[in-house]
């Protein structure tokens, strides 16, 4: 009888409701979303956090090892390095998420577009894309970077670029597959128009690939900032970042500490995200929410 109904309940739940119990019910996708978490927290808690300002130098203390005054250690010119990475979250995880949001929109906007249109926009925007998915992602936004100069604006501009097509292509592919479906073609024979049909009707029903992806992509997006910054062309010194930080520190083999807590920083933010991404994935696979 109590199997019974059990079996009732969970037949009538939500499929946004089971997608939500699977998600929780995910480790790995809750360690990384606590992960994520504490690093936002450190991001708006800042000056609360750090002992130090990130700029504030001290040349006595300079190249300190870790110790109680110091948990990080210090950097060439006596930075608290322990407040350099607290405040590194303030620029890292912010460009991760804001060069994931651009190129999400641009591309899912400009996908969707020419799934619905098709004709000679879809063609165009489609060898654009090859073209730009014809290069390695992190070549070409090393070469956009340098064209545009060193700076973490530019750095951004260059990302967002290169990924945008990743998501014109996924949303196009999405739109194609329900623009002939029951419901769209029922709502363009009463005479609504393209644009309400898309925000409505498609797009909402084609959106969770993308966030899927989005969420995947935000560690790949932290990690290519540091990289950049690491050679010179995003964030430039004294900016607390953490490719920045690691740069400063590349040369000075006996003091790994200048290396070894930006570079924790960075791996824990991009497991963090692709523990979370995984997650998602599962919570929005049609066969596991029983869709």
């Amino acid at each position: 009888m109590a199997q019974d109904l059990g079996s009732r309940l969970a037949s009538s739940e939500s499929p946004w409701a089971r997608g939500l119990r699977i998600l929780i019910r995910n480790r790995m996708a809750m360690a990384g979303a606590a992960v994520i978490l504490i690093w936002a927290v450190a991001a708006v808690a800042a000056p609360l956090i750090a002992p130090y300002d990130a700029l504030s130098q001290s040349v006595e203390d300079r190249l300190s090892p870790p110790s109680a005054q110091h948990p990080f250690g210090t950097d060439e010119l006596g930075r608290d390095v322990f407040s350099r990475v607290v405040y590194g979250a303030r620029i890292s995880l912010p460009v991760g998420l804001v060069v994931i949001l651009f190129s999400m929109l641009m591309g899912a906007s400009v996908g969707a577009l020419a799934g619905y249109i098709g004709g000679v926009f879809d063609l165009l925007v489609m060898r654009l894309a090859d073209i730009t998915l014809a290069f390695p992602s992190i070549v070409l936004a090393l070469a956009i970077a340098s064209a545009l100069g060193p700076s973490l604006k530019n750095a951004l501009i260059a990302m967002i670029l290169v990924w945008w097509p990743e998501y014109a292509r996924l949303m196009r592919g999405q739109v194609l597959s329900v623009k002939n479906n029951e419901y769209v073609t029922a709502a363009r024979s009463i005479g609504v128009s393209s644009g309400r049909i898309l925000a409505r009707h498609i797009i909402p029903n084609t959106s969770a690939p993308i966030v899927v992806k989005a969420s995947l992509d935000a560690g790949s997006a932290i990690l290519t900032i540091a990289a950049l910054s690491f050679i010179g062309l995003g964030a430039v010194p004294p900016t607390p970042e953490w490719g920045t930080m690691i740069s400063m520190g590349r040369f000075k083999f006996y003091h790994w500490w200048l290396t070894a807590f930006p570079g924790l920083a960075v791996l824990s933010a991009v497991l963090g995200f692709n523990f979370l991404g995984d997650g998602l994935r599962d919570a929005f696979d049609p066969q596991l929410r029983g869709t």
